[in-house]
């Protein structure tokens, strides 16, 4: 399950998951926060198809007591798909075979509050996932510009990490297909909006449902990834959604991984995200 890398002469292990195609390395050895940026890139050297490393940390020696889970990711980011992961690789180290539901609590980076993730596990190496996201810390239409574009788009500022969602009748979405502006435009609203970061979530409305395609920079760790799958950018978009609507919703939303589905209710205030994680190889 585990695999070695040294950095610096220090062993490291590590596992792989694949949470919807957002490819996730998880450090299991210390790791001081100021390398940490460092290691993710060596990692990500390593391993091109990663898009995101997290640090976990099991006080308990047996790793057994799921209270005390914590997770870290290197740009001190909050990540709902590193999050799920991370409970299914507590799982895989207590020997939790069971097909029954089994929760886990982490203290996640970018979250007050610690997540709870639901797990059901589907083979040797995967699980069905569900993670109650923390709430949006606020929404609103914001003014913005780049180059010759101006116009208003959703903001979701979350808990380590905000979005805005460009959806196929916005001005912006055009650069949907210019990556260099998209990747530039991410980087220079993350500075505007003094976000910790942001993603561009690429929202289109078709006939089969909803498609995004999500665009995240992480100042801390200096990366920009068009990811295969982000579970805080659907989350996001499920949160504008109901509050347009007035009313709870539950959208299957497809991205380039996969299908990430969401349950956003305002009245309650909770937002669930529903995926798979499996372990790689």
């Amino acid at each position: 399950m585990s695999r070695e890398l040294s950095t610096q002469g220090d062993p490291l292990q590590y596992s792989i998951f694949d949470p919807t195609g957002n490819i996730t390395a998880l450090v299991e050895s210390p790791v001081p926060i100021e390398r940490q940026p460092v290691v993710a890139a060596a990692l990500m050297a390593r391993h091109p198809g990663v898009e995101q490393v997290g640090f976990v940390r099991f006080p308990d020696p047996a790793g057994v007591d799921r209270s005390v889970l914590e997770l870290r990711m290197a740009g001190g980011e909050f990540c709902g798909n590193a999050a799920m992961s991370a409970a299914a690789l507590l799982l895989l180290r207590c020997g939790q075979e069971t097909l029954q539901q089994e929760t886990v609590r982490l203290r996640v980076s970018g979250a007050a509050e610690p997540v709870e993730v639901r797990l059901c596990r589907t083979g040797a190496d995967s699980f069905r996932a569900a993670v109650r996201m923390p709430p949006a810390q606020s929404a609103e239409e914001k003014e913005l510009r780049f180059a010759d574009r101006r116009g208003e788009l959703p903001l979701v500022r979350m808990e380590g990490i905000s979005h805005l969602i460009v959806e196929s009748g916005s001005v912006f979405y055009p650069m949907k297909k210019d990556r260099a502006a998209a990747e530039e435009a991410v980087r220079t609203w993350c500075r505007e909006l003094a976000a910790d970061c942001l993603g561009l979530m690429f929202l289109e409305e078709d006939a089969d449902g909803c498609q995004l395609t999500p665009l995240v920079y992480v100042p801390g760790s200096g990366t920009v990834f068009w990811e295969n799958a982000c579970a805080s950018g659907s989350s996001a978009v499920g949160m504008v959604l109901a509050a347009r609507m007035g009313k709870a919703v539950d959208l299957s939303l497809r991205q380039p991984g996969g299908l990430l589905r969401v349950e956003s209710d305002p009245a309650k205030g909770s937002t669930w995200l529903y995926g798979r994680t499996r372990l790689v190889k």
